[in-house]
């Protein structure tokens, strides 16, 4: 696939959907801290993508939490990459087009990282079920470290007072009730941002442009192929190295570029059949 299989109707900086998709995006950043201070209303909760298991989760966030972000440096970022690599492609493939790409990749995202959140969550659920088959203060403590380290301190004084008695049952109890409840705090926790719609956008731009010199802090020249390479195999390596301190859903990422490639490549082998947008 290459830009002469395409013939744009004309060229702009500011194509429709890029500037719509901006313009909501930026839109709803300020609801959810309108909501958050005014109302004391978190809409993330409520729009945010929470895992199928969870008592929070609705099928429209699949669409709805690409259109959340986390704070200012994130919505910047996303809407920056948006608008850089975003228009081009508008500009080639024509609104309709770039919207069903955006799409795509998007909700691709979220169900890549729903599946890495089931596998996650069974691990997590499985060490449950280990501990409390022979209940200790030790593997309590264990299992704190492996998956909710950052929740060790909180429970600090409960296991020093359960070290006192450890086969005292009332402590083996609120030891299996801690448990579920971490489970479910995890499962509770909300996906949010454009973040692998932005990552579709970004593979899709190398593919077409290969050879495009993008500037990394705008002075250091990289062709778009290897940004491209170079991004996904971070984002592959932080992912398998579980990197949960640093808030990065790295899967959902890697998960909008590999819908991105697999849409393209499906269009590319379908080429007559899409060679009109409005």
């Amino acid at each position: 696939m290459n830009y002469q299989q395409y013939s744009p109707r004309g060229f702009r900086v500011l194509p429709p959907v890029v500037k719509n998709l901006l313009i909501i995006n930026v839109l709803v950043f300020f609801a959810q801290m309108t909501a958050q201070q005014v109302f004391n209303i978190d809409l993330v909760d409520y729009l945010g993508m929470h895992y199928y298991g969870s008592s929070k989760f609705n099928p429209a966030q699949l669409v709805t939490y690409m259109f959340l972000h986390g704070g200012f440096s994130h919505i910047f970022f996303n809407m920056f990459a948006l608008w850089m690599f975003g228009y081009t492609l508008e500009n080639v493939w024509g609104p309709k087009r770039f919207l069903t790409y955006y799409l795509i990749t998007g909700i691709g995202a979220a169900l890549v990282h729903m599946v890495v959140m089931w596998v996650e969550i069974s691990s997590i659920q499985a060490h449950v079920t280990q501990v409390m088959m022979d209940p200790s203060p030790e593997a309590f403590s264990a299992f704190l470290a492996k998956h909710f380290s950052w929740y060790q301190g909180q429970l600090a004084g409960f296991v020093s007072s359960w070290s006192l008695n450890p086969t005292d049952p009332v402590y083996i109890n609120q030891a299996s009730n801690y448990l579920n409840d971490l489970v479910n705090i995890r499962m509770d926790i909300p996906t949010v941002g454009a973040s692998g719609a932005v990552y579709g956008i970004l593979l899709a731009f190398g593919m077409m442009f290969p050879n495009a010199l993008i500037y990394i802090y705008f002075l250091f020249p990289i062709k778009a192929k290897w940004f491209v390479i170079v991004y996904g195999a971070l984002e592959l390596y932080f992912g398998f190295a579980n990197r949960a301190g640093d808030n990065v859903a790295h899967f959902a990422h890697l998960g909008g570029m590999l819908f991105g490639f697999f849409l393209i490549r499906y269009w590319s082998r379908h080429v007559n059949r899409y060679n009109h947008y409005d």
